[in-house]
């Protein structure tokens, strides 16, 4: 049973500056909700217990989401505002919440490489910090229920329009259904002509603890950063589940927008407010 997850949460957000300079990306709220709570709290909706968040310098800021605020509680308690109060509460309670620093930014592998000690050789949920899927299911529980089967490492993947292609990680795999396939090769933002297929990697995976001698093994790419993507490549099984759902990747900026429209749609205190001003607005 997949019982601990972790979360990558250590880069600096470039896409987004100045929004970024002096506060984490995966803060960003998606309407009145930071982007790292939709992933957590998917976490937690998939049945994991215990999360490792992989945080960088300057990223303080989603340690404190997490923990217990005394002077805000006590000053939502004079207000009588039970509301606001019991949300703050539940947030600093979600789960066994761990928090590790990447010193040095040497990309996505080598920050989950500092998992290793946390995982204890056992296979995790491994889900990205500024991306979030909108789906009935949670993407994760999806991917725990195919490892369930399996016992191989799950990577979660979408299909793209072809002329994106070259923004995201694409694998090249042999069909066993609809949904599974066998993967054959990963290739990192390959233009249209070098894409094997239009299935991108969706920032969700279960990985084996083998991944963390594979990130020993994989040699420094551009900008010196080690990728998981190559680390994943060494690994003798893997397989690519096509998920149900909606991603939205928080540190571009046009998905950005698109989170925040539908998400506020998806509201009930004021969806169909929202819904009419939207109408009116293009009207």
């Amino acid at each position: 049973m997949i019982k601990k997850a972790v979360i990558p949460a250590a880069g600096l957000g470039t896409r987004f500056l100045p929004a970024t300079k002096s506060q984490p990306k995966e803060m960003l709220p998606i309407v009145d909700t930071p982007t790292i709570q939709y992933v957590v709290e998917e976490a937690i909706e998939s049945g994991i217990e215990d999360i490792l968040i992989i945080i960088g310098k300057g990223k303080s800021a989603i340690v404190d989401h997490f923990d217990q605020n005394f002077e805000l509680e006590n000053y939502l308690k004079r207000k009588n505002d039970e509301k606001n109060l019991k949300e703050i509460k539940r947030i600093s309670n979600l789960a066994n919440l761990y928090f590790i620093r990447q010193k040095n930014l040497r990309g996505l592998g080598d920050a989950v490489s500092f998992a290793e000690e946390h995982i204890n050789k056992e296979p995790f949920a491994l889900l990205l910090g500024d991306t979030i899927i909108h789906s009935m299911k949670p993407c994760t529980k999806q991917l725990i229920s195919i490892f369930k089967k399996h016992k191989k490492t799950i990577v979660g993947v979408e299909r793209v329009p072809s002329d994106k292609v070259s923004r995201y990680g694409i694998i090249k795999g042999k069909k066993i259904n609809e949904s599974l396939l066998k993967i054959e090769d990963l290739i990192e933002k390959p233009s249209i002509q070098e894409a094997p297929s239009n299935l991108a990697i969706a920032g969700r995976y279960i990985v084996t603890p083998e991944i963390f001698d594979c990130i020993r093994e994989t040699l420094p790419g551009k900008n010196g950063e080690i990728q998981i993507t190559d680390a994943l490549k060494l690994l003798d099984e893997k397989l690519a589940y096509i998920f149900e759902g909606k991603r939205y990747d928080i540190g571009d900026k046009l998905d950005y927008l698109k989170a925040q429209v539908e998400f506020g749609l998806r509201r009930k205190e004021f969806g169909n407010e929202f819904r009419q001003f939207l109408r009116k607005l293009f009207s």
